[in-house]
């Protein structure tokens, strides 16, 4: 349950990494800690033996203990309790005149005595009479180019260990302390950083269908959590705008199902009330059913845009010869255009082939031309025509009507969406909205050019079907 909480884990994972860090760099800095106090005490070690050496050299070569002490607490600014120095002949025997501590203790190796002869110092590490280990310089005194005498001096590392295990205890007593700190640090910050997640948390807490409106607060830093919270707020948007887009759906369908439906029980139930001529029943009867073919026909609609919006539409594709399936529509809707005396005439046609599914092409087809039709008052002109460029079909739908201003050019292909020259028309505004699901079904696009007074076009364009290599050859 503690680690549940993304601020504790945050402030786990920075206590935890620090603790690393610090063992690291405590142990690399324990490391060169201990590397440059054996380095200062080999280079004392080296000055004390060189003055020693220097003294041997002259016409006395006794040497007190007082005078061993001073040399040592002139080099290492103390005199040892315990300090080692000897002078040994160049076989290594004890000579007289040495002035040392428990020397005849320390050993002479065969390496260090090698080296000596060889006119090589050697440095030692070795175990002395007492608690702590000696370092020990083996140095040889040449002249003429032959060795004369060895001296050892050596000091124990008592005052070394010392330090290190001081640096040691204070590196173990300021450990607890720094992670504690960093503990209470890392909470703060984490808790101060997470702040807008929680402020972001609450918001999305209240939000909901009725109080989709409601936005998370923004701190414009321009940070990752102010960059999650704008994405929340689009996301917002967009939710705000489909469940509006929902809502007048289903009170446009709602309104648009309920009056054939008050129109079919009425006649029903006149017809009901007293007895009637067969004919008079027959009428009735046809009265219903194109009520119920409106209302077919609507619900065909809605459930069309629902499966092309969910991506779900299923198309029979196959190559289809669309100059030939406008011309079709062309002889089909030309009744209907000189019923409402509007010329519809067929301009440029090529063949073009395309691959798609034919009725889903042809309601496409009828909907944009009867559109035209609907709109263009009598004595106007619907023209249609099909061009192909650039490996795609242009199919082009121009009229002569009240024309679209340029802010309805998006509106209109919303689903029960009607501008105000449309509403004396009957329909339900769902026949541009289902063209343009079927366009983009057939990866093309619908473009509009339109301005209030001078009529419409509406150009479709889909991609040509290619042919395959062989086929093009033969």
């Amino acid at each position: 349950m503690l680690f549940k909480s993304i601020r504790n884990r945050l402030t786990a994972w920075y206590v935890g990494l620090l603790t690393i860090a610090f063992i690291i760099l405590g142990s690399a800095a324990y490391e060169l800690l201990s590397y440059s106090l054996n380095q200062e005490m080999d280079n004392t070690l080296g000055s004390v033996a060189k003055v020693l050496a220097e003294r041997a050299s002259g016409e006395s070569g006794t040497f007190f203990p007082s005078e061993v002490d001073e040399i040592f607490r002139r080099f290492f600014g103390f005199s040892p309790i315990h300090r080692y120095f000897r002078m040994l002949s160049p076989l290594g025997n004890r000579e007289a005149g040495e002035a040392g501590h428990a020397s005849e203790t320390l050993p002479l190796s065969k390496r260090a005595l090698e080296n000596a002869a060889r006119g090589l110092s050697t440095f030692e590490t070795v175990q002395g009479p007492y608690q702590y280990p000696v370092r020990l310089l083996t140095m040889p005194i040449m002249k003429a180019n032959r060795l004369s005498n060895i001296i050892q001096v050596g000091i124990p590392l008592e005052s070394l260990q010392k330090t290190l295990i001081r640096y040691l205890l204070v590196m173990a007593a300021l450990l607890p302390a720094v992670l504690l700190v960093a503990a209470f640090g890392g909470w703060f910050l984490v808790r101060r950083a997470l702040q807008p997640v929680d402020r972001m948390t609450k918001a999305a807490g209240r939000i909901s269908a009725e109080h989709i409106a409601e936005r998370v607060e923004e701190t414009n830093a321009g940070d990752e959590l102010d960059r999650l919270a704008k994405t929340f707020n689009r996301m917002l948007v967009r939710l705000d705008t489909a469940f509006n887009q929902v809502r007048q759906f289903s009170a446009n369908a709602s309104h648009e199902l309920q009056t054939p439906l008050t129109i079919l029980r009425g006649e029903l139930e006149v017809a009901l009330r007293s007895s009637r001529s067969p004919e008079e029943y027959e009428e009735t009867i046809k009265s219903a059913l194109e009520e119920i073919d409106k209302i077919s026909q609507l619900v065909d609609g809605m459930l069309m845009l629902s499966r092309a919006e969910a991506g779900v539409l299923k198309f029979d594709r196959r190559p289809v010869d669309l100059g030939r399936l406008v011309e079709e529509v062309y002889w089909r809707l030309k009744v209907l255009a000189e019923a409402k005396s509007v010329d519809l005439s067929l301009g440029e046609l090529e063949s073009v082939v395309v691959n798609g599914d034919p009725e889903r092409l042809r309601q496409l087809l009828i909907n944009i031309i009867e559109n035209g039709v609907k709109y263009t008052g009598a004595g106007g002109r619907v023209t249609v025509s099909l061009t192909k460029e650039d490996h795609r079909a242009v199919l082009e739908i121009s009229d002569t009507g009240s024309g679209i201003a340029e802010q309805e050019y998006e509106k209109i292909f919303q689903p029960f969406y009607r501008t105000h020259e449309a509403l004396p028309e009957k329909g339900a505004g769902l026949g541009l909205s289902i063209a343009r699901s079927i366009t983009l079904a057939h990866h093309g696009r619908i473009e509009i050019e339109s301005s209030p007074g001078r009529g419409s076009t509406f150009r479709i364009v889909l991609p040509v079907d290619r042919p395959k290599v062989n086929e093009a050859i033969s």
